[in-house]
C-alpha cells in the first residue's frame, strides 16, 4: 500500500536535515538549498510549480513536516476566525506551533492514510489549476521526481493524478469534518500562489464546494501568507 503520510511528508518539505534550530539563518539556508536544488531538499510540491512553493516558506514553516505544516496553518487560521481576530491582523509566524494535544487538527489522533492520499490529490489538483501542466511538463516533472527514488508505486500514482481530470466532487466528500476542509483548503492554497484567475477560480470554487465561510477562508489565506513572508522572486 502506497504510504501517503510519508509522500506527503516528501511533498511538503520535511524537517531538512541540518538545518533545526532558530529561524533567522538557518531558515535562509534552507530557503537557499531549496533554491539550488529543490526535489532534494523534501520539497516535492516545488517541483510542480518550478520551485515556487519551495523557496518561499519561511523559516517557522520550513522546520515542519507536511502534515504538521498543514494541521498547524490549519488550526492556527481556525483559532483565530473563532477568537474573532481580524484577518489582516495575523503577523507572521516565525514560529508555528503544533496544534495541542487533543485537538482534531492535531496529527497524532490518528489522521488516515486515506486523507493524507486526499491532500495529496488536493495539492496536485491546485497547480494543474492553471493548465500549465501539459504532456511536456508531466515528462520533466516525472524526470525530477525519479531523481528523488519515491519508488515505482509512488511515481505512478502521481502520474496518474497529473494525467487525469480533476474529481473536485472525490475531493471534496473526503473531507468530513470542518477541520478536514480546513486542512484540505490549506493544502491546496499552501501548494499555489493565485495569482491567475484560474487559479484564484479554482481556490473560490473549491472553497465554495467545501462550504467554507468567507471569514475563515479570508483566516487561511492570511495564515498561509503570514508563513510564506521572505519570499524570494523567482
Amino acid at each position: 500500500m502506497l504510504d501517503a503520510k510519508k509522500l506527503l511528508e516528501q511533498f511538503l518539505g520535511s524537517k531538512v536535515p541540518g538545518l533545526g534550530g532558530s529561524v533567522g539563518g538557518k531558515g535562509r539556508d534552507a530557503v537557499n538549498m531549496a533554491k539550488a536544488n529543490p526535489w532534494k531538499t523534501g520539497a516535492l510540491a516545488s517541483v510542480l510549480l518550478g520551485t515556487k512553493t519551495g523557496r518561499s516558506l519561511a523559516g517557522g514553516a520550513l522546520k515542519l513536516g507536511g502534515l504538521a505544516l498543514i494541521a498547524g496553518l490549519g488550526y492556527q487560521a481556525y483559532r483565530s476566525y473563532k477568537s474573532g481576530q481580524a484577518p489582516e491582523n495575523i503577523p507572521s509566524l516565525p514560529e508555528l506551533p503544533a496544534p495541542p494535544a487533543g485537538s482534531a487538527f492535531n496529527t497524532d489522533t490518528g489522521l488516515s492514510n486515506d486523507f493524507a492520499l486526499t491532500l495529496i490529490k488536493a495539492m496536485i489538483a491546485a497547480a494543474k489549476a492553471d493548465g500549465h501542466i501539459d504532456a511536456d511538463e508531466r515528462a520533466n516533472i516525472m524526470q525530477k521526481l525519479h531523481v528523488e527514488e519515491l519508488g515505482a508505486e509512488a511515481e505512478a500514482f502521481i502520474a496518474q493524478e497529473l494525467e487525469n481530470p480533476t474529481d473536485l466532487d472525490a475531493l471534496v466528500n473526503a473531507a468530513r469534518s470542518e477541520e478536514q476542509k480546513v486542512e484540505l483548503y490549506t493544502a491546496s492554497r499552501l501548494t499555489i500562489e493565485p495569482d491567475t484567475r484560474a487559479e484564484r477560480g479554482y481556490l473560490d470554487l473549491l472553497a465554495g464546494r467545501l462550504g467554507l465561510a468567507d471569514g475563515l477562508v479570508d483566516h487561511i489565506e492570511a495564515t498561509v501568507k503570514a508563513a510564506k513572508v521572505g519570499q524570494l522572486a523567482e
